[in-house]
């Protein structure tokens, strides 16, 4: 089974590519933001990630762990996963494993895309233009998110290198290069 962790921060790219290798090799992308996006917006759990997100602050850990694990048990019989957006902290990498232990598999690799931050901050305004994501149109919001990244998500890479899992991308260029470079990183495994 091929797991992947698709990691960086926001306005990587992660979704874009996501999508991308989810057709090549035929897997099930799961975006935490998606998910949470996705629930019933009337429900407590929804309005309680809610009030983190508009911030632009991470949903709490046993939150996002507990909807992540509810939204890959609804698919059986696959050939993998790309986590697009977890784990953000290390004890959700903690817990991830723990998690696809119990599922006799684990995390393939950690393919971490590297964008230097005025770059996502660009790329963040130009997505809120097509999105209406009011989170990345608003610059104080962007700079929130990319300084939450840099202090409690960021760390998550030196756990998986520590796993020798962790391959880091130039996360600059076309989207066809960036994807080039991602499926040569998964090939070479």
């Amino acid at each position: 089974m091929l797991n992947l962790v698709l990691f960086g921060p926001p306005g990587a790219g992660k979704g874009t590519q996501s999508e991308l290798l989810k057709k090549q090799y035929d897997l099930v992308h799961i975006s935490t933001g998606d998910v949470f996006r996705a629930l019933d917006e009337n429900s407590d759990l929804a309005q309680l990630a809610k009030s983190y997100a508009d911030k632009g602050n991470l949903v709490p850990d046993e939150i996002t762990i507990q909807i992540l694990e509810s939204e890959v048990q609804k698919h059986t019989d696959i050939n993998g996963v790309i986590y697009d957006g977890f784990p953000r902290t290390t004890d959700q990498a903690v817990a991830l494993d723990k998690f696809l232990d119990k599922k006799d598999t684990a995390v393939t690799l950690m393919l971490s895309l590297i964008v230097p931050e005025d770059e996502l901050k660009e790329r963040l305004l130009e997505r809120a233009k097509v999105s209406g994501r009011a989170d990345d149109a608003n610059p104080e919001i962007i700079k929130t998110r990319i300084a939450n990244y840099n202090k409690s998500t960021a760390p998550v890479a030196e756990f998986y290198k520590n796993q020798n899992k962790l391959v880091e991308i130039n996360g600059v260029g076309t989207i066809e290069e960036i994807f080039d470079r991602l499926i040569q990183a998964i090939n070479a495994r």
